[in-house]
């Protein structure tokens, strides 16, 4: 399983959401900029977050983006999935019907213990988490 530029680029536009949400919509221009990211790349990756419900876009001149709650009840899982897809490792783990050796294949388990290893962490792992760590890299601590 690889994570996509889609996947990193949308949790660092989240926490950078997140932490910038005092001072109202932000902009994906400042968000890009703040993020080194392209901002044209950004419009492509809020749009699944906003249809999803993650975010809320505001309109007008002082317009951009909004958490839609608070950043201790977004998960990573949330976010990725809303831009990866389904992130199991292979295609059986989610959809048994997918390979007629399902049931006598030796590989099943290990994919299936795989799959439940990064669903427990990126389900654990708040926005929150993230910005916590985000915040104490910027201040030089671990």
């Amino acid at each position: 399983m690889r994570i996509s530029t889609k996947g990193r680029y949308a949790l660092q536009l989240m926490v950078d959401l997140a932490m910038h949400q005092e001072t109202g919509p932000v902009s994906l221009r400042d968000a890009a900029q703040r993020q080194q990211l392209s901002d044209k790349y950004l419009e492509q990756i809020v749009t699944p977050l906003a249809r999803s419900g993650l975010v809320r876009s505001v309109r007008g001149a002082s317009g951009g983006y909004l958490l839609t709650r608070a950043p201790e009840d977004y998960t990573v899982g949330d976010i990725l999935r809303q831009v990866e897809g389904d992130l199991a490792p292979v295609e059986c783990v989610t959809d048994a019907e997918f390979c007629p050796n399902s049931s006598i294949c030796f590989t099943v388990e290990l994919w299936q213990d795989i799959y439940k290893a990064v669903s427990s962490v990126i389900d654990h792992t708040t926005l929150q988490d993230l910005v916590s760590r985000c915040e104490a890299k910027q201040q030089g601590g671990a």
